[in-house]
């Protein structure tokens, strides 16, 4: 078996899984998600001597499945005509429930660069260097993006404590 064959074989078994979840939280359909992850070992076999020299195979890697399911996304977007300021908001109910699913909603507002630093911080655990490698900016840019994301959420959970609704 080639080197390369061997070594995208186990990167494949070791991140697989994780990237697989990554694919799953920003695409709507697991079968869609397979099918990027699957996507994304094709790019790393063409772009072998990148993967080869990236500081981290796993940032690198995310950065690959990131690229794909934005694209992904884009295509669907403009096959969509549903407009999202149609959606109803609701008032934020008191259950635990509804303020954690009010809490994705407001993380899913944030900007993209925030919310998406926020996320390769938070579910994929990487460190600031690997979120920096996987979106290609420098790390002050990643520690200003997160800083500014956990401000708004905090500014949301203030609102959350000091509205009439919660007092009572």
């Amino acid at each position: 078996m080639d080197d390369r064959l061997a070594t995208l074989e186990q990167l494949y078994h070791r991140t697989g899984p994780r990237l697989l979840r990554y694919l799953q939280r920003h695409v709507s359909d697991s079968a869609v998600a397979e099918d990027l992850l699957q996507e994304t070992f094709v790019v790393a076999a063409q772009q072998y001597d990148k993967l080869a020299a990236a500081r981290s195979h796993e940032a690198w890697l995310i950065g690959i499945a990131r690229n794909l399911a934005r694209t992904h996304r884009r295509r669907m977007l403009l096959r969509t005509t549903v407009s999202l300021s149609a959606e109803p908001t609701q008032p934020i109910a008191l259950q635990d429930d509804t303020r954690l699913e009010e809490m994705k909603a407001t993380i899913e507002r944030l900007p993209e660069p925030q919310r998406e630093a926020l996320q390769l911080r938070l579910c994929e655990g990487l460190s600031y260097a690997e979120i920096a490698e996987v979106l290609d900016v420098p790390i002050g840019t990643v520690r200003s993006r997160i800083h500014h994301a956990v401000a708004a959420l905090r500014e949301w959970a203030t609102e959350i404590r000091t509205s009439p609704q919660t007092r009572g």
